[in-house]
């Protein structure tokens, strides 16, 4: 008879496990031969799509379902072991490990014919009074979750994660940059060097100004359309620098006035000189998207509670719910899933270890064949017992 693997099995093929195994290698992360990287892997990434919330719960509902382990090449954990994997093994084994599935979603799930956007914001993880040592950035305590998004095929392309006084054009300033790729971002990441780097790679940016920006117009742009969807175009035009002059920043600019329907007047600040007013804003609204890719994350992920309070295992902890998430991403394209997001996530969480493919997760399962039903003749007769 052949052999059905487990929803979580399914879910979890897409790892290259060659590569994951250099990637061991070159963090040396196999410290503990009981316990290894992939056992290690298995379980976080288990505890976020089954969306148990403690040590003590998750060794409980890995080990009832001990007959599944052989499939996953995974054995029996102990709280206590796990706990000492969370502070000890290297958190760049689950970095590199997202990073590599993040490219393969990349190639999955790229729409022929899109354009090239990347999306670029941070989110705060707070931490509370329960991590003494994470710090307060006059805001929160705790962590920041730095994230370049393609809104496309919603695939996050790089998390970093970094304590919450980092300002986020730090981390900006650090991302890999692609000629013809237009970078939107908010006012956290305006530094002028940045942009200039951005604009000599052959890229684009939308952004917005700060109110401190003086902005000198060289030349009026018409605009053809002025209505978009939520928004209306006020002025378009050609600006260099007024206040240092435009030695600081020499590189074409174009500022964009918008009045939003509900809402006031935002200034949008770009590069590009191709694409129409309407087209620029409309790529600032899509910024949005990244918005709703970290409340998804937290509200559906563990990202509220940790099992952990130390700096280790809670940056375990996130990179796992991301490679949950892009776990799931991948599985509803590859297996051409029609069902909205959310509801695939909660049936993954019913069904983890449910043998059955995941095309058919939303189907109850097969009569035994071996038990087959009573068949009666149209002219037998029937007796009813009362």
């Amino acid at each position: 008879m052949r052999c059905v693997n487990s929803i979580f099995g399914e879910l979890l093929k897409p790892i290259d496990r060659r590569q994951f195994r250099g990637i061991v290698e070159k963090h040396d992360g196999a410290y503990d031969k009981s316990f290894k990287s992939w056992d290690h892997l298995v379980t976080l990434v288990g505890a976020q799509l089954g969306q148990t919330m403690s040590l003590r719960a998750v060794e409980g509902a890995f080990n009832a379902n001990s007959h599944q382990h052989y499939h996953l090449d995974v054995g029996r954990i102990a709280r206590s072991t796990l706990s000492d994997a969370n502070a000890r093994r290297p958190v760049g084994v689950f970095a590199e490990t997202f990073a590599m599935l993040a490219e393969k979603a990349d190639r999955h799930t790229r729409v022929e014919g899109a354009e090239m956007v990347r999306l670029i914001d941070s989110s705060p993880v707070p931490l509370g009074k329960m991590c003494k040592w994470a710090e307060w950035n006059g805001r929160i305590r705790g962590m920041k979750m730095h994230t370049v998004y393609e809104p496309d095929g919603k695939c996050p392309r790089c998390v970093e994660i970094t304590p919450a006084t980092v300002n986020d054009v730090e981390i900006g300033r650090q991302t890999g940059l692609e000629a013809g790729v237009t970078y939107v971002f908010d006012k956290g990441y305006y530094h002028f060097g940045w942009w200039k780097k951005i604009n000599d790679t052959g890229a684009f940016f939308v952004t917005r100004t700060k109110v401190s920006t003086r902005l000198r117009k060289t030349k009026s742009r018409y605009v053809r359309k002025t209505l978009g969807d939520g928004f209306k175009i006020i002025d378009d035009a050609n600006v260099v620098l007024a206040s240092r002059g435009d030695s600081i920043l020499p590189i074409p600019l174009r500022r964009i006035k918008v009045r939003r329907d509900k809402g006031g007047m935002i200034t949008l600040i770009t590069n590009d000189l191709q694409r129409t007013a309407i087209e620029i804003a409309a790529l600032y609204k899509s910024r949005w998207q990244i918005e709703l890719l970290f409340r998804w994350i937290k509200q559906h992920l563990n990202l509220r509670k940790f099992m952990a309070k130390n700096d280790n295992a809670i940056r375990l902890q996130i990179l796992a719910a991301m490679i949950a998430y892009l776990l799931l991403r991948l599985a509803r394209r590859l297996n051409s899933l029609r069902m909205l997001d959310l509801r695939f996530a909660e049936l993954v969480c019913q069904r983890l270890f449910m043998r059955s493919p995941i095309a058919k997760i939303d189907r109850p399962p097969p009569v035994n064949p071996s038990k087959p039903k009573p068949r009666f003749s149209s002219d037998q007769l029937g007796f009813c017992y009362e």
